[in-house]
């Protein structure tokens, strides 16, 4: 026995049977929707995977960035030193050189 019997087919048909559009339509709109939230995901998901891998091919980029340019640092720091080395040798030197005058 059909449980909607008594009430009206909202589409115009005078059928109260069980497989009338009223019974059926909510499954496949459930279908539907499950079908349309399962494209949506999938879709979200391929975009956040190529977010997430562009965001990843960025980061690596930073980061071979970053070592280039503590290579750089070092080797100013380095030239740095060793030329206050020298200017403390020029320095010590002519210090030396007017006491002796």
């Amino acid at each position: 026995m059909c449980i909607y019997y008594s009430q009206a087919d909202p589409f115009g048909s005078s059928s109260n049977s069980c497989n009338s559009m009223f019974l059926v339509r909510p499954k496949r709109s459930k279908i539907r929707v499950r079908r349309l939230t399962m494209t949506r995901r999938i879709r979200c998901d391929g975009e956040m995977e190529l977010k997430n891998l562009k965001l990843y091919l960025e980061n690596r980029s930073i980061i071979v960035e970053n070592e280039k340019l503590r290579k750089r640092a070092l080797l100013l720091h380095e030239e740095n030193q060793a030329l206050m080395c020298e200017l403390q040798k020029k320095l010590v030197s002519h210090v030396h050189h007017d006491r002796c005058k």
